[in-house]
């Protein structure tokens, strides 16, 4: 199968896309993931609470402003091949069993089976990424981060986590393409200016990724606890009842600001340059 084949050009398609997304909005998941797990950081409370723009600061201060990027390089080996897959997921299934008339139903479930495949291809690599971000661990690299967890921790550490993921991501990915796609073959349907298609795909975009990214969030918390901590969060319901006595039930939306900024600007962007780039190579 070369790079004519239409998975193949799906594939790169999306990485490309992954890319772009996941260079520019790297800081939003590492200020997130801080939040969620309340790292502690000096001077960085405002009125006795962690703001997103208070840790920001405060990594910048400690470190520098390229700290803001830690964790870059598990973020591009997850999320470039794991977008990869994504489109590329998607764009078999839809091939193989979305009828003509693009029903709501068909695009869930493609959206969903695509991300399944994506997260359970590449959970190791999720979980060592939500560890460089928080600070916490110094992994040299990343085979080294990964041995080191499997040597200390067991097979669980590298699979810790994946299960919300799942619950985060399944629905995020259907609830996002069923929205976009609806979104999408509105504007198709009622805009003919195409100097206006493009920045109305991006309005698109934003607009069902806020929806799913607001409606996942809390299996977000759960997913960074079980990830950070294997040994102490082994399952869903004892990590949620933890999570609820420790924060009640704020803590379930904590970095949500960072984190839906990040899925919309990173969804919104993933679609628009995978559009571009599909249309260039014939696949649209």
């Amino acid at each position: 199968m070369g790079l004519t084949s239409p998975v193949a050009k799906s594939f790169v398609a999306g990485c490309c896309s992954g890319t772009c997304s996941t260079l520019l909005f790297q800081p939003l998941d590492l200020v997130k993931t801080r939040l969620q797990i309340q790292v502690p950081l000096a001077c960085a409370t405002t009125g006795g609470r962690i703001s997103m723009v208070s840790v920001a600061n405060a990594v910048v201060r400690q470190d520098s402003v390229l700290a803001l990027w830690r964790g870059l390089v598990p973020s591009l080996s997850r999320c470039v091949p794991g977008v990869g897959i994504y489109f590329s997921s998607i764009h078999v299934l839809k091939s193989k069993f979305q009828s003509s008339q693009q029903r709501a139903i068909e695009s869930v479930l493609i959206g969903a089976v695509a991300r399944t495949i994506a997260v359970v291809t590449l959970i190791p690599i999720t979980v060592l990424k939500t560890r460089y971000e928080s600070g916490l661990f110094d992994y040299k690299s990343i085979p080294r981060g990964l041995f080191h967890m499997y040597h200390t921790e067991g097979l669980r550490a590298l699979c810790s986590g994946m299960a919300p993921t799942l619950v985060r991501d399944v629905p995020f990915s259907g609830i996002y393409l069923m929205f976009y796609t609806k979104l999408k073959k509105m504007v198709n349907e009622r805009v003919f200016d195409q100097t206006l298609v493009h920045q109305l795909y991006v309005v698109c975009g934003l607009t069902a990724g806020s929806i799913a990214a607001v409606i996942t969030q809390p299996a977000d918390v759960v997913k960074t606890y079980m990830q950070m901590d294997s040994k102490n969060h082994k399952r869903i319901m004892s990590t949620i009842r933890y999570i609820y006595k420790t924060n009640g039930y704020q803590g379930f939306f904590k970095g949500i600001v960072p984190r839906t900024l990040r899925r919309t600007s990173t969804a919104a962007l993933s679609w628009t340059v995978y559009e571009t780039l599909s249309r260039k190579v014939g696949l649209t």
